[in-house]
């Protein structure tokens, strides 16, 4: 190669390094002109990042994967994207702003978005904190990509779930209870509220909206484990047998067993 070519490779290689750099801010959070352009069916999603390297990153891998993704490294910037309809936001805890955990109260209190957290902080207290503030799902770096585009994809099916069944059933009612699919709750004959937790809650109105289809236990993992740190087929049959014991009044089990499958609603569903 000769010196100009050299001086030519040098001149390019600086300019891709720097164009980052230059045009971070812009790419952190896209202008109103292109979120009208944006293609339809796409779910979108907010990466909440403030290490530019994590952020890029996640923002290019989950594009390929044909997701509409926007880049905040902040939490005014995140509040800034968030005013356009998102699906999914995932949420770095320490930001230069603000406390990733406060932030969450807020996206949940303003906007139907899932959210997973994806830190370095990796302790028992932080991950169960998350859970229970707002937390779809808990993830610590370093980030495994496929996996993360799995547990990704998983909320927004859950998520699309709800969606469907509150608007073609708000309530539903079977045996001597309704479930009202909106408020979350569960009442009895007596139209006293039954106390549930969020997993027993979602694995109810899983087996409810199966129509007395079985469900497997690994598909109902699938719906607690957004709720629940470490989630296996023994969680499954925990909060099956709690839910027994508290929809007890008519006789008639409402949760059966099915042998090699796993379990499904007893009792016929009225509207």
């Amino acid at each position: 190669m000769n010196v100009r070519s050299q001086d030519s490779a040098l001149r390019d290689d600086l300019n891709f390094q720097a164009a980052p750099q230059a045009h971070r801010t812009s790419n952190n959070v896209v202008d109103s002109a292109r979120q009208e352009l944006r293609p339809a069916g796409r779910e979108r999603l907010i990466v909440v990042e403030d290490d530019p390297v994590t952020r890029t990153m996640l923002v290019g891998y989950f594009s390929e994967n044909n997701f509409d993704v926007v880049g905040a490294g902040s939490c005014a910037e995140c509040r800034q994207a968030l005013r356009s309809r998102t699906d999914l936001v995932f949420l770095d805890v320490q930001l230069p702003d603000g406390d990733g955990f406060e932030l969450a109260k807020e996206i949940q209190a303003t906007s139907n978005a899932g959210i997973i957290f994806v830190t370095r902080r990796d302790t028992d207290v932080d991950r169960i904190l998350g859970l229970e503030i707002a937390g779809d799902h808990y993830v610590t770096k370093p980030i495994n990509l496929r996996d993360l585009l799995a547990r990704a994809r998983s909320v927004l099916r859950r998520r699309s779930i709800d969606r469907k069944a509150a608007r073609n059933h708000n309530s539903i009612a079977f045996g001597d209870w309704i479930i009202d699919l909106t408020r979350r709750e569960l009442l009895g004959s007596d139209g006293k509220p039954v106390a549930l937790t969020r997993a027993e809650f979602d694995l109810l109105a899983a087996l409810v909206g199966a129509d007395g289809r079985p469900l497997s236990r690994d598909y109902l993992i699938e719906v607690v484990s957004n709720r629940q740190a470490e989630v296996d087929i023994r969680t499954v049959d925990a909060l099956v047998a709690r839910l027994r014991r508290k929809l007890v009044g008519s006789g008639t089990p409402v949760i059966a067993t099915v042998t090699g499958v796993g379990y499904k609603l007893a009792l016929s569903e009225r509207l």
